[in-house]
């Protein structure tokens, strides 16, 4: 984005922003649906020569999605829900006829059928989907539910192929998520040392919800991941992405442990601010680093590959960190202070983490 485009942009309304935003991220799931449902219409039309055969386009939309994860599993969902509903609406409708008890017959049984064989949510409903159709418009015994069944395959055969040779970047997209995450925590981590410097329970509280706030981009950051790992395995313009696929994944359960290890250290702090206890300054200014820490991480997520900051940057600065955040802090102080130190010290280990050490060496840098 060009600099005249940025002013432009942060200049409107912060909910256009976000909607703008919104779709720009979207924009590569967008072109990938559009293009799977086209082609996957054309080629049940024209080559298996169905007629109307709707379920291509859908099954080739429902598979891609606009989450990057778990698409080959959408799509084997997908077929497998729609083949159990056929059979099942199939076989009871030629023996019992089609109405209303028969429609409640039928959707229960091929549910139950699904439910037994998967947990997933997909699966049930493609079922009593495709059962209710058999029911109530395909004539029991015809091709048109195995026609049906087809394009379901079809549509998601499509569908992965068009998210392998059209890709998002996996990489990037991950790594914008988890900056974003890096980034929320990082303005908590100074609004709460603000808070318990002026003793402003409102600001601390502030921080604290700003922190809660995050779940929604954590899960989002998970899926992506996860989905950038299916996308390098799955396209080849993205088979040299694996092993730093790797890493960047690796980064989620240190970045989602350390945003709950500060979710602690921000309701503790809130406690203490309600109580009116004083906190040694010392302490304090750890919790402002702790700013900084989340900052440098942030900066390393989205520095391509061989710029700085890298891990090691990453590493020195939560080392310096940590040398302040030493037990003897809290000798003799009551146990508010101790167990806030604790938490921070532990918060601090969850950061090493993301910064590339093992939790064993990120333990041992705090002895």
């Amino acid at each position: 984005m060009t600099t005249w485009a940025r002013r432009r942009y942060e200049a409107l309304p912060r909910l256009l922003r976000v909607r703008i935003r919104r779709l720009w991220l979207s924009a590569v799931p967008i072109a990938q649906c559009s293009i799977a449902a086209g082609l996957s219409w054309w080629f049940a039309l024209e080559v298996l020569g169905h007629q109307q055969p709707f379920f291509a386009p859908i099954a080739a939309v429902i598979s891609l999605g606009l989450s990057l994860g778990r698409r080959w599993r959408r799509s084997a969902e997908l077929v497998a829900g729609v083949t159990i509903g056929i059979l099942v609406g199939d076989l009871l409708i030629v023996e019992i006829g089609s109405g209303v008890w028969q429609i409640v017959v039928v959707v229960a049984l091929a549910m139950a059928v699904a439910v037994f064989l998967d947990d997933g949510p997909l699966v049930p409903m493609q079922a009593a989907s495709s059962a209710v159709l058999v029911a109530t418009l395909l004539p029991p015994g015809g091709i048109g539910g195995f026609h049906r069944a087809i394009d379901a395959l079809t549509g998601g055969v499509i569908g992965i192929l068009v998210g392998a040779l059209l890709p998002a970047n996996p990489a990037a997209r991950a790594r914008r998520d988890a900056a974003t995450v890096l980034a929320t925590v990082r303005d908590a981590a100074r609004q709460l040392a603000e808070g318990m410097r002026a003793g402003d329970e409102s600001m601390v509280f502030a921080s604290l919800e700003k922190a809660r706030g995050t779940q929604g981009a954590i899960t989002t950051m998970r899926q992506d991941m996860s989905g950038g790992r299916e996308i390098s395995t799955l396209s080849p313009l993205y088979w040299g992405s694996r092993l730093r696929l790797q890493r960047i994944s690796a980064t989620a359960d240190p970045i989602d442990n350390g945003v709950r290890n500060f979710r602690i250290i921000a309701r503790r702090a809130l406690g203490i601010t309600q109580r009116g206890e004083e906190v040694r300054p010392e302490l304090i200014e750890i919790i402002g680093d702790l700013g900084g820490a989340f900052e440098i991480l942030r900066q390393m997520m989205l520095a391509d590959p061989g710029h700085s900051p890298d891990p090691a940057d990453a590493a020195r600065v939560l080392r310096t960190i940590a040398r302040k955040a030493r037990a003897e802090l809290v000798a003799e102080r009551g146990m508010s202070e101790t167990a806030l130190l604790a938490e921070i010290r532990s918060l601090l280990v969850d950061l090493l983490m993301v910064a590339g050490l093992r939790r064993s060496s990120a333990v041992a840098t705090l002895r």
